[in-house]
C-alpha cells in the first residue's frame, strides 16, 4: 500500500519531465544549512577554497548572529582570498584553525609550558649554540634558545603555574653562563656573546624557593660578577664621558648605557644591518653597527628612544642615551647584592653596595626625573638633557621601588593621560613602524606597569591596565588560538613592525598572563 502511494505521488513529476528533486527545498527542512544561512559568503568561501577541505567551513561555528555577520560581509565585501579568510576567522570558530580558544586561556598556557620546554643543550661542533646544562623554556617561534630578559617574565608564569622546578633549573643555567662568560648573553648563541640584555638576574633570584646556603653563595657570587660586567667601563673612563657600559654624568656620578663589544653587522640580522649602515651616510658603517647592536642589547630593538630623528632607523644612536630602565634594574641589582651580602654576614660588602644603590638613585633623580613633565626620561649625553620621548620605561623606577610617592603619583597621571590605550599600555607615543613604538604593547612592559603602580599605591590604574591588556590577549586568543609576542593595543589585534614576522608561542606573554590571573589584578 505504501509503495503504491509513493508511486502515485511520483507520477505527476515524471509526467511533466521534472524527475526527482536533488534535495528538498530549504523551507522543507527543520534546520537551515550553512549554505542557506550564509548564502553569498558561503559560496565565496567554498569557491575560493580558502580551506583545503570543503567540510572545514561548514563545521565552523559563528561567533555572533548570522544576520550581523552577513551585514558586515555586505559592507566589507572582501574579495581576495586573504581578506576573505581574515573575515571568516574574525567571525567564526573554525575547526583545526582557530578553535584552540575553546580551551580556557589559563589551561592553554599550562599546556604550553611542556611545548616550550627544552632539555639541556650540548652544542654540536661548528654550531652556534652555547652549552646549557639544565632544562629551560624558550619564547617560541624563531626564538629557539634562552633569551635573557624574556626569561624573567616567563619565570613569573612558571612560578604562578606551579612549575618551580623549571624556575630553579633556569636559574642554574643563568648562574653557569655568568661563571663561564662573566655575564648573561643576549641569548644562548655564540653570536650573542658580545652583549647582554636588561639585567633581570637579581629579580629572577627573588623567585627562587631554594634555601640551600651553598646555592645562595654561588648565586650571589654570580650576581656580583654580573655587576662587574656592567661596571667594567669605569676602569677606562679617563677624561672621557663614557667607556663601554659606563657613563660619567656632569656631576661625576656614574650611570649606565647599552653597548656591544663588536662593531660589525649582527650575524642574525646581517642583511638588515648592512642596509641600515648604507642608509646612514653621515658616519662610518662600524659606528652604525655598534649602535644597532647596543639597541639589541636594550631589548627594545628598535624604538624611537634610540633614533636621532625619533623616526628613522639609520639615525640610531643608542650609545648616546642613558636609559631609565637599565639604571633602574642596576639599582635593584645593587640593593639585592647588599641584602644578600648582609644575609651572608658580609656587612662591609652590604654597606658598599647599599651606598652604590643610594648614589645611583640620587643620579636617577637628578638626571632622569623630570618634575615639570611628570615622568622619568632617558638622558641624552650629547644634548646633556633628558630626551623628549615619553615611553613605558618611565614606570621602571616604580617597579624597583626607586620612586617617591609623589613621583609615582605624577607618573601615574602622565601614563593614564598619554600612554593608556584601549588594549593596554602603549610602548611610546610615536608611530615609527618600529616594533617598540606606538601602537604596540608588550607583555613585559604591562607587567612592569601593573606591578610598579601597585607597589606605589596606584592600584586603580594598575587594575585598569591589567584588564585592558588581558582583554586584548584573550580576544586575540579567541580569534587565533595563540598567544603572541606583541599586540596592537589601539586596535586590540596582533602587533606589527620590526625586522621579522610576528611570533607566536609566546614565553613572556604566557608568563605575564598567568601572573596577572594568579595575583587577581583583574578583580580590583
Amino acid at each position: 500500500m505504501r509503495s503504491l502511494l509513493a508511486l502515485l505521488l511520483l507520477m505527476p513529476m515524471i509526467a511533466f519531465g521534472q524527475g526527482m528533486p536533488a534535495s528538498p527545498p530549504a523551507a522543507a527542512t527543520e534546520e537551515a544549512t550553512p549554505a542557506d544561512e550564509f548564502g553569498a559568503l558561503f559560496r565565496a568561501v567554498q569557491l575560493a577554497r580558502i580551506f583545503p577541505d570543503g567540510k572545514t567551513f561548514v563545521d565552523a561555528v559563528p561567533k555572533r548572529a548570522s544576520q550581523a555577520i552577513m551585514a558586515d560581509y555586505a559592507r566589507a565585501q572582501p574579495t581576495s582570498p586573504e581578506a576573505l579568510r581574515a573575515f571568516v576567522l574574525a567571525n567564526f570558530v573554525v575547526p583545526g584553525v582557530n578553535d584552540q580558544g575553546a580551551t580556557p586561556l589559563r589551561d592553554h598556557i599550562r599546556q604550553l609550558w611542556p611545548v616550550l620546554t627544552r632539555p639541556g643543550v650540548t652544542p654540536a661542533p661548528g654550531g652556534s649554540a652555547l652549552a646549557v646544562p639544565e632544562p629551560f623554556v624558550v619564547p617560541g617561534g624563531r626564538f629557539r634558545e634562552i633569551y635573557y630578559w624574556d626569561s624573567y617574565f616567563t619565570m613569573l608564569g612558571l612560578k604562578a603555574d606551579g612549575r618551580q622546578e623549571l624556575v630553579e633549573s633556569m636559574l642554574d643555567d643563568f648562574t653557569q653562563l655568568i661563571e663561564r662568560y662573566g655575564h648573561i648573553p643576549n641569548g644562548t648563541r655564540s653570536y650573542y656573546l658580545s652583549r647582554s640584555q636588561p639585567p633581570f638576574f637579581a629579580l629572577m633570584l627573588d623567585l627562587s624557593a631554594n634555601r640551600d646556603a651553598a646555592v645562595a653563595k654561588r648565586r650571589l657570587a654570580a650576581l656580583i660578577r654580573e655587576h662587574d660586567f656592567w661596571m667594567h667601563g669605569a676602569s677606562c673612563l679617563g677624561q672621557d664621558m663614557a667607556c663601554e657600559h659606563v657613563v660619567r654624568m656632569p656631576d661625576g656620578s656614574l650611570l649606565n648605557r647599552h653597548w656591544d663589544a663588536r662593531d660589525t653587522p649582527r650575524d642574525e640580522s646581517f642583511a638588515e644591518d648592512v642596509a641600515t649602515a648604507q642608509a646612514a651616510t653621515s658616519r662610518p658603517a662600524a659606528a652604525t653597527y655598534r649602535e644597532l647592536r647596543a639597541g639589541a642589547e636594550s631589548g627594545w630593538d628598535f624604538s624611537s628612544r634610540w633614533l636621532g630623528d625619533a623616526r628613522t632607523l639609520a639615525t640610531v644612536r643608542t650609545t648616546a642615551i642613558v636609559p631609565v630602565d637599565l639604571n633602574s634594574l642596576l639599582y635593584a641589582m645593587e640593593r639585592r647584592i647588599s641584602a644578600r651580602s648582609a644575609a651572608a654576614g658580609d656587612t662591609a660588602r652590604a654597606r658598599r653596595f647599599e651606598d652604590l644603590a643610594a648614589r645611583r638613585r640620587a643620579a636617577i633623580d637628578r638626571y632622569l626625573w623630570s618634575p615639570a613633565r611628570g615622568w622619568y626620561a632617558d638622558w641624552d649625553m650629547v644634548a646633556r638633557a633628558p630626551t623628549p620621548i615619553l615611553s613605558a620605561a618611565t614606570l621602571y623606577p616604580l617597579f624597583v621601588d626607586a620612586a617617591s610617592r609623589e613621583q609615582a603619583r605624577a607618573v601615574a597621571a602622565t601614563v593614564s593621560a598619554r600612554l593608556l590605550a584601549p588594549g593596554g599600555l602603549r610602548t611610546t607615543e610615536t608611530a615609527t613602524g618600529q616594533q617598540w613604538d606606538r601602537p604596540n604593547g608588550w607583555a613585559p612592559l604591562q607587567w612592569i606597569a601593573i606591578d610598579g603602580l601597585a607597589r606605589s599605591g596606584e592600584d586603580r590604574l594598575a587594575a585598569d591596565i591589567a584588564r585592558r591588556w588581558m582583554g586584548t590577549v584573550e580576544a586575540a586568543y579567541r580569534d587565533t588560538g595563540k598567544l603572541l609576542e606583541k599586540y596592537d593595543v589601539e586596535e586590540r589585534r596582533p602587533g606589527g613592525g620590526g625586522e621579522y614576522p610576528l611570533q607566536d608561542g609566546f614565553g613572556w606573554t604566557n608568563g605575564v598572563a598567568s601572573a596577572i590571573l594568579s595575583r587577581g589584578d583583574l578583580r580590583r
